[in-house]
């Protein structure tokens, strides 16, 4: 293994936390990779990492040392590619974490489209509304819907969405139309499992105000609870990519049109600050481009 090799595999196991899990994605012992790290640290004349039965943990000169490694192989991989990325079509695997709903509805046709014009390029899809770890998941690339981003994010956000309020018009039909978001209460709102919030909120005067909901139906999926809306059982709050066919379709009506609802970023996440590879590059410039300033799911917003 040269030194270059010998780098890599330190920052693995620093941002893998553990020998055995390096080991596992790498399909080898847990002792070569032991044995790998104990000679890196006797050419150095230095400890590395701390070990205990419990965690491995970055001494001074590791730490030091891990954020060198990781400007040099930044460079080395930025060197490489200036040489081919111009004189060649992206090729590779790229794996990618995403949301089930926005992946399916939205993406899947611009994944369609970027896959035939990029014939060198694989995709692995790995469906996940909840928020993983990138790098111990073995991912180039995470697509996520947030109104915030995590400390220490490495992102670039591609788009944009916002939520409407939703009704059927038979649930309409047995209901007085709210006329302001504190009316909802009065309403059998649908929830959803995974935000702690059991309130909606809406921006008034600049400035972000939370209206509480309550109802009897709760669910982990938002589609299901859009479906569950069609059905005239509640009204629900989804974003406008999800909306967007039952609204053109005239299954669902936006509420509360003249208030403005929160609005979440759509971020591409990289699994660290170093070089990003051409071809995951080549696509996330790509979905930006599709997906921009000005999402083509937010037109609902426009209808009247």
């Amino acid at each position: 293994m040269d030194r270059l090799d010998s780098m890599r595999l330190f920052i693995r196991v620093v941002e893998l936390g553990s020998f055995s899990a390096v080991a596992q994605q790498m399909n080898v012992a847990r002792s070569v990779v032991t044995r790998q790290v104990v000679a890196l640290e006797t050419h150095l004349g230095s400890k590395l990492l701390a070990r205990s039965t419990r965690r491995l943990s970055l001494t001074s000169t590791g730490a030091s040392y891990l954020e060198k490694c990781r400007e040099i192989l930044s460079l080395v991989d930025a060197a490489e590619a200036s040489l081919t990325d111009d004189q060649q079509a992206p090729r590779g695997h790229i794996r990618i974490t995403l949301p089930y709903s926005f992946g399916i509805q939205q993406l899947m046709p611009m994944f369609g489209d970027f896959m035939a014009a990029n014939p060198a390029i694989s995709v692995e899809l790995v469906f996940n509304d909840q928020r993983v770890n990138l790098i111990e998941g073995g991912f180039d690339l995470g697509i996520r819907i947030s109104d915030r981003l995590d400390p220490g994010d490495v992102a670039r956000k591609i788009g944009s969405s916002r939520a409407v309020i939703l009704a059927a018009p038979d649930y309409l039909k047995r209901h007085v139309k709210p006329k302001h978001p504190r009316e909802l209460i009065q309403h059998e709102c649908a929830g959803y499992l995974l935000t702690t919030h059991s309130s909606w909120p809406f921006i008034i005067d600049g400035k972000t105000q939370w209206f509480p909901v309550s109802g009897r139906l709760k669910a982990n999926s938002g589609d299901a609870l859009l479906a569950a809306a069609i059905r005239g059982i509640c009204i629900t709050s989804a974003p406008t990519f999800m909306a967007e066919q039952a609204v053109r379709e005239g299954k669902l009506e936006i509420l509360l049109p003249g208030f403005q609802t929160s609005e979440a970023g759509i971020y591409a996440i990289f699994p660290s600050n170093r070089y990003v590879p051409h071809r995951v590059s080549t696509l996330v410039e790509y979905l930006a481009q599709r997906i921009g300033p000005k999402p083509p799911w937010d037109e609902i917003l426009k209808m009247k």
